[in-house]
């Protein structure tokens, strides 16, 4: 689609969700990678102006948009309750979807677009990597706070956007399945890699088979608990609120949990070569746990809060095998920007493992610490 094609969906768009006000413009918003974000501004009777934010959804990476909203709308309704009634603010602590002028939480364009607006978070920033720990315990509480209000959100009723994305179980599989296949070629050039994933092969199972078993419950998880998905508070400094709900579906507490330390207590790049770099932070894991807990209150169970470690050490591990998965199959998921980058990135996801397992009794001393 050319550039001024694009232009009148946007405003396609805008002239179809229930903005308020006079449109003024908008501007392209944030830094994520997988849906179309702009700010958009309207001014208001009084003359001021009041932003909004518009998407247009990725309907190639989530197949089921309408099933999406249909997730993000009744969690978020569902928080706004809980806010209210612990006396919080609704506007800045969740997200507000603005409903399309048919109603639905979603406009569809003429050419099949989706697109939903949200109230604009005013003052208060994401940041992209923890530029000082109090932000990475900040998110902590966040994600901790998120679990706590939503823990008796009937988790099941809720639609997978992405069908077994933190499966760990089903991703080993499809690891395994790439190896068998070689469609590049380039099993034999990785298999100090290959080996280091199949040693941990029952792992993989560990946490599914206690979902299974019944020992760990099914909650409402987040799956993308990165930095960049809170909003902290630009004068307190408090971490507000969880953004991008957009993964938001069933699963374990524990992945949420394990995919905040595998991204934010690993000092080094995602896609570091130089993995005398990479380790896992025992300072900044004890900074999360700590904030994790204290906002989970009593919501965890015991089982939960001791398999915590286990947490970060498989979404890591899930991590790096599903970048080594993609490396196998030519790098048709994962975007690459250098020949071996999916490599690379595999490597520093199991040097953390490997940093794990040697720090493994001090996880668990700081997990004890804190429960």
């Amino acid at each position: 689609m050319d550039r001024a094609a694009y232009c009148a969906k946007i405003q396609e768009a805008i002239e179809n969700i229930q903005f308020e006000g006079t449109y003024v413009e908008h501007l392209p918003y944030g830094s994520g990678h997988t849906n179309d974000t702009f700010a958009v501004i309207f001014q208001q009777a009084d003359g001021s102006r009041r932003r909004y934010i518009l998407q247009r959804m990725n309907h190639e990476i989530f197949k089921d948009p309408e099933a999406l909203m249909e997730n993000i709308n009744n969690v978020t309704s569902f928080l706004r309750k809980k806010i209210v009634e612990a006396g919080g603010d609704p506007e800045r602590e969740t997200l507000n979807v603005v409903p399309a002028k048919d109603g639905k939480s979603f406009f569809k364009d003429s050419i099949g677009s989706y697109w939903r607006g949200y109230v604009f978070i005013e003052g208060a920033t994401s940041y992209d990597k923890v530029e000082k720990p109090e932000h990475f315990y900040q998110s902590a509480v966040a994600f901790g706070n998120f679990q706590k209000l939503l823990a008796d959100y009937p988790a099941a009723t809720l639609h997978e956007t992405i069908p077994d994305f933190h499966n760990t179980t089903v991703r080993f599989e499809t690891f395994k399945k790439a190896v068998q296949e070689d469609v590049m070629g380039r099993a034999k050039d990785v298999q100090a890699e290959i080996d280091f994933a199949m040693a941990r092969e029952e792992d993989a199972s560990v946490l599914m088979n206690m979902l299974k078993k019944g020992e760990l419950p099914l909650r409402v998880t987040h799956n993308d608990t990165k930095l960049n998905n809170i909003m902290i508070d630009d004068k307190t400094g408090k971490g507000i609120c969880v953004i991008d709900l957009d993964t938001v579906m069933p699963g374990l507490a524990l992945n949420d949990f394990g995919d905040s330390i595998r991204f934010g207590a690993n000092p080094a790049a995602e896609d570091e070569k130089d993995l005398s770099k990479v380790w896992m932070e025992l300072s900044l894991f004890e900074s999360f746990t700590k904030g994790f807990l204290e906002a989970c209150g009593n919501s965890l169970t015991d089982n939960e809060i001791e398999m915590m470690p286990m947490g970060a050490k498989l979404m890591t591990f899930e991590c790096g095998i599903r970048f080594l998965t993609d490396y196998l199959q030519g790098d048709t998921y994962f975007k690459v920007h250098r020949e071996g980058h999916n490599l690379d990135r595999c490597r520093t996801q199991f040097k953390l493992v490997a940093d794990m397992e040697e720090k493994w009794d001090q996880m668990k001393a700081i997990v004890e610490k804190y429960r």
